[in-house]
């Protein structure tokens, strides 16, 4: 039975309504399949990251052995250029040549050995702007070997920087003032210090195959230093 209500001031009777609410939203296959699309292209763009940053890890180690290959060359370049003819004493006493080098044979060691000019001296020491360094080939490794005089002694003080890594073979060639060929340096057929004219460089660096480089000497390494040199 349903109750009858009587509205202020009036004499009608009022029907009690009945008031219905609908919802509305995503049924349970609906958000299966939008769960679904979501991870597909989270997958995507997972998979698309992911390369581009491999690729820029490998762009990156790529471009930091170009730049240690280029920083060496430029030294090895600015090493010889600048070579001249002074000979040096080592910790024995035994005289050194000017210039020493040799083909290396796959062997590690010391490939070349010189001394040269222009060492800064920005603190103003008293010391010579003539260095003796050399170039040492060990365990894959180039280094540069440099001491901090000339004439050396037991304690004299050197600077092993390795300069290249990934080295699996070095050779080296020197040509001489008749342009002819050298596997080392100086000749067996001369006591003449001369310099070569230019010293063939050959390295076979691990992924990359071989590398050849052409160092040429100054002209003025031709001549003895001054006096204010030494």
């Amino acid at each position: 039975m349903i109750p009858v209500v009587y509205g202020a001031g009036s004499h009608l009777p009022l029907t009690r309504r009945v008031v219905r609410t609908t919802y509305s939203g995503f049924t349970l296959l609906e958000l299966l399949i939008a769960i679904s699309v979501f991870a597909v292209m989270a997958a995507m763009a997972y998979g698309g990251l992911r390369t581009v940053l491999e690729s820029k890890q490998l762009l990156d180690t790529r471009l930091q052995a170009l730049a240690q290959l280029q920083s060496a060359f430029s030294l090895l370049r600015r090493d010889i250029e600048q070579a001249v003819i002074r000979a040096v004493r080592d910790e024995a006493g035994a005289p050194l040549p000017p210039f020493a080098g040799n083909s290396g044979n796959g062997e590690d060691g010391e490939l070349l050995a010189l001394t040269r000019a222009g060492w800064s001296n920005p603190r103003g020491m008293k010391r010579s702007t003539l260095q003796r360094v050399a170039y040492r080939w060990h365990d894959q490794t180039l280094y540069r070997v440099a001491w901090d005089a000339l004439d050396r002694v037991e304690d004299t003080g050197t600077v092993d920087a390795p300069l290249l890594g990934g080295v699996e073979a070095m050779r080296l060639r020197f040509l001489d003032q008749r342009r002819a060929w050298h596997a080392a340096w100086p000749p067996e057929e001369t006591d003449n210090p001369e310099l070569p004219l230019a010293v063939e460089l050959t390295l076979k660096l691990e992924g990359r195959g071989e590398l050849l480089r052409l160092f040429c000497l100054a002209a003025s390494g031709q001549t003895q230093p001054s006096a204010a040199s030494k």
